[in-house]
Protein backbone atom coordinates (compact mmCIF):
# COMPACT_ATOMS: atom_id res chain seq x y z
CA UNK A 1 0.00 0.00 0.00
CA UNK A 2 1.63 3.23 -0.93
CA UNK A 3 0.35 6.77 0.27
CA UNK A 4 -2.27 7.73 -1.55
CA UNK A 5 -3.67 4.54 -1.01
CA UNK A 6 -3.37 4.91 2.75
CA UNK A 7 -5.16 8.02 1.97
CA UNK A 8 -8.29 6.40 0.36
CA UNK A 9 -8.75 4.03 2.86
CA UNK A 10 -8.60 6.33 5.64
CA UNK A 11 -11.46 8.51 3.66
CA UNK A 12 -13.53 5.48 3.18
CA UNK A 13 -12.97 4.35 6.29
CA UNK A 14 -13.70 8.06 8.53
CA UNK A 15 -16.18 9.41 6.07
CA UNK A 16 -13.49 12.60 5.72
CA UNK A 17 -12.81 13.77 2.03
CA UNK A 18 -9.51 12.73 0.37
CA UNK A 19 -7.88 16.26 0.94
CA UNK A 20 -8.93 15.83 4.52
CA UNK A 21 -7.74 12.32 5.28
CA UNK A 22 -4.39 13.73 3.25
CA UNK A 23 -4.02 16.36 5.75
CA UNK A 24 -4.94 14.61 9.00
CA UNK A 25 -2.10 11.91 7.97
CA UNK A 26 0.07 14.84 6.99
CA UNK A 27 -0.20 16.20 10.74
CA UNK A 28 0.59 12.70 11.91
CA UNK A 29 3.53 12.04 10.28
CA UNK A 30 4.59 15.58 11.61
CA UNK A 31 3.93 15.36 15.01
CA UNK A 32 5.68 11.65 15.18
CA UNK A 33 9.10 12.85 13.22
CA UNK A 34 8.71 16.65 15.59
CA UNK A 35 8.71 14.70 18.27
CA UNK A 36 11.23 12.61 17.36
CA UNK A 37 13.59 15.30 16.25
CA UNK A 38 13.29 16.52 19.88
CA UNK A 39 14.63 13.26 21.65
CA UNK A 40 10.64 12.16 22.54
CA UNK A 41 9.07 9.10 22.26
CA UNK A 42 5.62 8.49 20.42
CA UNK A 43 3.69 5.55 22.22
CA UNK A 44 0.80 4.48 20.46
CA UNK A 45 -1.08 2.57 22.94
CA UNK A 46 -1.85 -1.02 21.15
CA UNK A 47 0.16 -0.24 17.79
CA UNK A 48 3.57 0.53 18.73
CA UNK A 49 6.72 3.21 19.64
CA UNK A 50 8.65 5.52 17.77
CA UNK A 51 11.99 6.43 18.52
CA UNK A 52 15.29 7.98 17.33
CA UNK A 53 18.54 6.60 18.91
CA UNK A 54 21.95 7.60 17.73
CA UNK A 55 24.35 5.99 15.56
CA UNK A 56 27.87 6.78 16.49
CA UNK A 57 30.25 7.21 13.66
CA UNK A 58 32.40 4.08 12.86
CA UNK A 59 34.88 2.99 10.30
CA UNK A 60 33.65 0.97 7.16
CA UNK A 61 34.89 -0.59 4.15
CA UNK A 62 34.53 0.25 0.56
CA UNK A 63 32.80 -3.27 -0.51
CA UNK A 64 34.86 -2.63 -4.70
CA UNK A 65 37.80 -1.01 -3.51
CA UNK A 66 38.48 -2.20 -0.05
CA UNK A 67 39.43 1.13 1.16
CA UNK A 68 38.14 2.51 4.44
CA UNK A 69 35.48 5.13 4.53
CA UNK A 70 34.14 6.91 7.27
CA UNK A 71 30.66 6.57 8.11
CA UNK A 72 28.91 9.45 10.06
CA UNK A 73 27.30 9.59 12.76
CA UNK A 74 23.46 9.80 12.17
CA UNK A 75 19.93 9.52 14.08
CA UNK A 76 18.56 6.86 13.44
CA UNK A 77 14.53 6.08 13.15
CA UNK A 78 13.34 2.83 15.66
CA UNK A 79 10.01 1.73 15.36
CA UNK A 80 8.99 -1.22 18.05
CA UNK A 81 5.79 -2.84 17.54
CA UNK A 82 2.95 -3.21 20.72
CA UNK A 83 1.07 -6.38 21.78
CA UNK A 84 -1.52 -5.19 19.93
CA UNK A 85 -0.84 -4.80 16.58
CA UNK A 86 1.17 -8.03 17.11
CA UNK A 87 -1.78 -10.10 18.26
CA UNK A 88 -3.70 -8.57 14.91
CA UNK A 89 -0.92 -10.11 12.52
CA UNK A 90 -1.01 -13.29 14.05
Amino acid sequence: MNKNELISDIAGRSGLTKEQAGSALEATLDAITDAMKGGNEVRLLGFGNFSATHRPAKMGRNPQTGAPVEIKAANVPKFKAGKGLKDKLN
